[in-house]
């Protein structure tokens, strides 16, 4: 397991917390301490009754990751506020499991601009309302390793995540040593909406270990791919 050598200082900014991993780490947090900014796109979700229960940690904004416009006016409403950690949750998997042969453009188009350019384009956004020396993280997968692809399956989803990867890489090495961490997290195969009732882990085997991790990664600047143990994946 994680062995925590710090913590992450001051509060946190979750993209992508209306269900599943994404509001199971706002409680993670709460447990911990932390005070909340957590989104989603709107209308009522299990947030919203967590978020009330604790109205002192947990504040609701919401945004659609695909419209620049809307991450523009986020951007906007959060103007001079600090946050020790980014962490972009959105993402959608795939609903075929369609090859790159018979996939149609459209749902091409879905994964790709949700899973792998919305991120950079929050990333972009809001970089600098996360503090000197914090982090920034993204829910990567396990599926975005091109060494780990030896059995294929989820084609489109993992060229996504594996996309991710790549375009977080760009981005951290336009800006050289100028931040703190970025850390993409592989969280397992979850018994989540997105994960399906088959997965391996519930939310309550998985959450823990992701923040854990990122917690022992907050003094350790540079790009990590890693798993909710700690784990190094290879890219």
């Amino acid at each position: 397991m994680v062995v925590m050598s710090t913590t992450i200082v001051g509060d946190v900014l979750i993209i992508g917390a209306s269900r599943g991993l994404g509001a199971a780490l706002v409680a993670e947090w709460v447990s911990g301490g932390r005070r909340v900014v957590a989104t989603t796109r709107g209308g009522h979700t299990p947030l919203d009754e967590f978020a009330a229960a604790h109205p002192d940690h947990v504040e609701i904004e919401n945004v659609d990751v695909t419209d620049v416009d809307q991450i523009a006016a986020l951007r906007g409403r959060l103007d001079g506020r600090s946050f020790g950690l980014l962490f972009v949750n959105a993402g959608v998997t795939d609903e075929s499991d369609a090859t790159v042969a018979e996939v149609s453009t459209d749902e091409f188009t879905r994964l790709m601009v949700t899973n792998a350019l919305s991120p950079l384009r929050v990333i972009d956004a809001l970089e600098d309302l996360v503090s000197p020396g914090g982090m920034i993280g993204v829910m990567s997968s396990g599926q975005g390793s091109v060494a780990n692809n030896t059995r294929g399956g989820h084609e489109v989803y993992r060229a996504s995540k594996a996309a991710l990867n790549t375009l977080v890489r760009s981005w951290a090495a336009r800006r050289g040593e100028q931040r703190g961490p970025i850390v993409l997290m592989a969280p397992g195969w979850v018994r989540t909406e997105l994960g399906g009732a088959g997965a391996r882990l519930t939310v309550d085997e998985s959450i823990p270990g992701v923040v854990a991790t990122l917690d022992s990664l907050a003094d350790r600047p540079g790009v990590h791919y890693v798993d909710y143990l700690g784990r190094t994946v290879p890219w």
